[in-house]
């Protein structure tokens, strides 16, 4: 890569967390449960998904400003990898740079949501059929583990633990399948049903999320790429008819 010119600023290089297949293969505990080893994960990595959290969750509201020193000492993290982290949300639309205003979180657009499903139904299709192609045998018991950790989440109405699983089961099934352009297409659209989800949950029913999610990643796990698709399509038929629910209420 050539030089920039004299005065010019090389734009960062972008890595989002979800690209997972560059961390170290998870490792497995004495208990036999797969747990992701995130020790040596970049802190721009850590900010990122915190902040996601937190956006999603709308603990940070949709249109409200977004300030790097505030998000520092939420996410008990330094500036740098704060700035990083909100670089890349601006990059996928959850953060919107507003000239002389900063930085401000994207608003939900209700009305455009079943194109979001819509849109993330194929990737996720592609996503699953890989993954049950490529995963090794720690990254599919691992996603077990965190569809089952979202059913008993689920069972006891635990909200924050089922997203926790919810995002954990993303990561690693993002890893597993190697495919790096459809998981960099597909997390904006996955950050947008998750913050969609939170800020109309009363529509919803956690249970059968999280029944989805375990069919998919049964499926996946089984190495049954033909499986694995019919399981994307059963979690995306689930957010299709919740989302209907909210566009229809």
């Amino acid at each position: 890569m050539s030089a920039p010119p004299d005065g010019a600023v090389r734009p960062p290089r972008v890595r989002h967390a979800a690209f997972l297949y560059e961390m170290p293969t998870p490792k497995t505990p004495g208990n036999g449960a797969p747990a992701a080893d995130i020790g040596k994960r970049r802190a721009a990595d850590v900010a990122y998904d915190k902040i996601e959290t937190l956006i999603s969750k709308l603990e940070i509201a949709p249109g409200s400003p977004v300030v790097e020193a505030e998000l520092a000492e939420l996410t008990e993290l330094g500036r740098t990898p704060v700035r990083e982290a909100l670089m890349r949300m601006v990059s996928i639309g959850l953060v919107v740079q507003q000239p002389r205003r900063g930085l401000m979180v994207s608003t939900i657009d209700v009305m455009d949501h079943l194109d979001v499903i819509a849109t993330r139904r194929v990737l996720e299709r592609l996503i699953a059929t890989h993954a049950a192609r490529r995963a090794t045998d720690v990254q599919r018991k691992a996603l077990l583990a965190s569809a089952q950790k979202m059913v008993k989440a689920a069972q006891r109405g635990n909200l924050d633990e089922y997203m926790a699983a919810d995002q954990a089961l993303d990561h690693i099934n993002h890893a597993a399948c190697r495919n790096r352009s459809a998981v960099k297409a597909v997390v904006p659209l996955i950050v947008q049903c998750r913050r969609f989800w939170y800020a109309y949950q009363h529509e919803g029913e956690i249970a059968e999320g999280a029944q989805a999610h375990l069919v998919m990643a049964q499926a996946i796990a089984s190495g049954n790429e033909a499986d694995a698709a019919r399981g994307a399509d059963q979690l995306m038929d689930y957010l299709e008819r919740f989302a209907r629910r909210v566009v229809a209420g």
